[in-house]
């Protein structure tokens, strides 16, 4: 395996380089040279070599550390051994503080050098082994584009299989962050409407009435400034899908009008009298018991029923415990570059503290924490002390116990205070970790006169 990868040696001692070389091709391995600072960096550009021999002092141009370090902008993750004539502590200090992964010392000893370039080699493919593991691993439980691996999530990407090209209606429950629009959306591009449109509307963000012209459009002069005829999102995604994302925030007017299209196929923009037909498949989400809000009159039954056709719940992490690693590591990979950050692991240390957590906030959460943790780490691998914010938290929460004296009312008011603060004031957000629909939270923080967060502008 070691015969795949390259090794560049740079000196201007056309000599030493050349004496370099010749011991290490004896090795078996490939090796280029360059006779300055300038030239190996235009070769790097062209080329990834695995290790590179640069010498400390090269009269004219780019110094030995001044090359190591473009080097390294261009590939972070080669080997970098500097040569020197005057080893002093100071120089070895410089050469790793910049980067460098080891120095040694001219005249050089070619036994020296063997050992040094094999004990590098062995590392290096053992990390190739273990990414083209992870790799595999990743595309073993990967189902377009969602990661899992646990028995319940597999049942579901076989359920989207049988039924992604059905007509039926979807609807999908889940907490927040639990991903259901990307199931939403391996619906769709699992099914022969895959090139037609995926159109997904937040029913939460919007009040009834502009809702009601997002969905269905609406004429000119249909309401004060309605300047122009607009098409909805129903017209939008002809011959595709439609992702109605949290259902049970729409009213019951629109329930109604709903319900029509999905029995009809067919509406009326608003302040329209030309009746519309659509070809459109509608997945809907939400992530509140409809159930419970037909049984309490907030939802239609004859609309949770037409919805209900086929029945998915992504279950929360929390019980896919086996699920955060590969997705930790996913996260990893994706961020970092993203970011910019070399960072390419986790430890198993930070990964238990990360299996121990609750994920209120599920999938997204876990995002989030990653990407938290690739900002402010300072290594090449995420520890434990870089989700110490996760272990706060996690140790908050074991810690609290209900005094003696403290009423069923306390409690609550005490539990939505906390979550909403964890959420920073994000209603929706809140809502959804607490189980209740958003009228039924606003009502208890109106009740108890829970203070809101300063950041409680996102609702």
């Amino acid at each position: 395996m070691r015969m795949q990868w390259d090794i560049m040696v740079v000196d201007d001692e056309e000599v030493m380089r050349e004496s370099l070389a010749a011991w290490l091709r004896e090795d078996g391995y490939h090796v280029d040279t360059s006779s300055s600072g300038q030239e190996a960096i235009s070769k790097a550009r062209t080329k990834d070599y695995a290790i590179y021999f640069i010498d400390l002092k090269m009269p004219g141009g780019l110094d030995g550390i001044e090359t190591m370090m473009e080097i390294r902008k261009l590939h972070p993750e080669a080997s970098i051994i500097i040569i020197t004539a005057y080893a002093t502590v100071d120089t070895a200090i410089t050469a790793m503080k910049e980067g460098a992964q080891e120095y040694i010392v001219k005249p050089c000893n070619p036994e020296e050098i063997s050992l040094l370039v094999g004990r590098i080699m062995k590392v290096k493919n053992l990390q190739r082994e273990n990414l083209i593991l992870r790799k595999k691993l990743t595309r073993q439980y990967n189902f377009e584009d969602i990661l899992s691996k646990n028995g319940k999530m597999l049942e579901i990407f076989q359920l989207i299989r049988e039924v992604a090209s059905l007509r039926s209606t979807v609807l999908i429950h889940g907490e927040s962050g639990t991903g259901k629009e990307l199931i939403a959306r391996a619906l769709h591009n699992s099914s022969d409407r895959a090139s037609k449109p995926f159109i997904c509307v937040s029913c939460a963000a919007l009040a009834e009435t502009l809702l009601e012209s997002e969905l269905f459009g609406h004429e000119k002069g249909a309401f004060t400034g309605a300047v122009a005829q607009k098409k909805g999102k129903f017209e939008m995604a002809e011959g595709g899908t439609i992702f109605l994302d949290e259902i049970g925030d729409i009213s019951l007017k629109l329930q109604l009008d709903l319900l029509r299209v999905l029995q009809e196929r067919n509406f009326y923009r608003v302040g329209g009298a030309e009746e519309i037909q659509v070809d459109v498949r509608v997945i809907a989400a939400t992530n509140v018991d409809l159930r419970e809000a037909v049984q309490q009159n907030k939802f239609r039954d004859d609309l949770y029923y037409r919805l209900n056709v086929i029945n998915i719940r992504i279950p929360p992490l929390r019980e896919r415990r086996e699920d955060i690693p590969l997705l930790t590591r996913y996260f990893i990979e994706r961020l970092s570059h993203e970011l910019g950050k070399e960072v390419h692991d986790v430890t198993e240390t930070a990964l238990k503290l990360l299996l121990a957590h609750n994920w209120p906030g599920n999938v997204r959460e876990l995002e989030n924490a990653v990407e938290r943790a690739i900002v402010t780490c300072k290594s090449k691998i995420l520890t434990e002390e870089d989700f110490a914010f996760l272990r706060h938290d996690l140790e908050s929460g074991n810690g609290w116990t209900v005094p003696s004296n403290m009423t069923l009312q306390e409690v609550e008011k005490k539990v939505i205070a906390v979550t909403l603060q964890r959420a920073q004031g994000n209603i929706k957000e809140t809502a959804g970790i607490l189980g209740i629909d958003r009228s039924t939270l606003y009502e208890k923080i109106k009740k108890y006169s829970i203070p809101r967060p300063q950041e409680a502008g996102h609702e």
